[in-house]
């Protein structure tokens, strides 16, 4: 099991997706799952429509993965449609490989695909495309109310060749213990993504 950093590695909530929280997670080799929209030209990382003196362009956040020369997975939340040709250009000139976008609406993610850009489908309780799922090589595997799903459902998945993120339970302000301890079997897999806001705690917990 590999782990991404949900908006950085932070302690306060207010530091969500902060330069320093995103890059706190590249340091210490995790994961990063952060968001992506366009501000006056721009791609930033902003969860909110942002302005343009408090925005941290996404170059900025590309360059460091570079330089720290990290390998580590960028999961993109896209909160702007038609950033697909501006994304890909700046994922070419830094170079990045691992990495994929979601949360894109329906007629956005088919431009995606058109481009061959790597992508989740979303699954949760209240979603599933069956005919993205057969395309995508990414699963973002969600759970609003309660975790629905089971860990055959993820070995499933994991059996139709594709990687699957996992959204943690505090994500959902819902207590996380008894979920990991139901992935703990999953802890060897590699094509499996916990997203989670404790990321160091995690590592200790399915890699001890």
């Amino acid at each position: 099991m590999k782990f991404l950093c949900h908006r950085g590695l932070w302690k306060n909530p207010e530091e969500k997706n902060s330069f320093s929280a995103l890059t706190s997670a590249i340091d210490q080799g995790f994961g990063i799952e952060t968001d992506v929209r366009d501000c006056d030209g721009e791609l930033v990382i902003s969860h909110d429509p942002p302005t343009k003196d408090h925005a941290i362009k996404l170059d900025e956040l590309f360059s460091y993965y570079t330089k720290a020369q990290s390998s580590a997975c960028l999961a993109l939340n896209i909160k702007s449609d038609g950033l697909h040709n501006q994304l890909l250009k700046k994922l070419d000139a830094h170079r990045i490989k691992n990495y994929f976008v979601f949360d894109m609406s329906v007629p956005d993610t088919l431009g995606y695909l058109k481009m061959k850009v790597p992508f989740a489908a979303r699954i949760s309780e209240y979603e599933r495309d069956e005919k993205l799922l057969e395309q995508a090589q990414f699963v973002w595997l969600d759970a609003f109310d309660s975790e629905w799903y089971s860990v055959d459902f993820i070995h499933h998945l994991l059996a139709q060749d594709k990687s699957v993120a996992i959204v943690s339970s505090e994500l959902h302000r819902r207590p996380h213990a008894e979920l990991w301890s139901r992935l703990k079997p999953l802890a060897s897999q590699d094509n499996v993504y916990l997203c989670t806001d404790l990321a160091t705690d995690a590592m200790e917990f399915f890699h001890a």
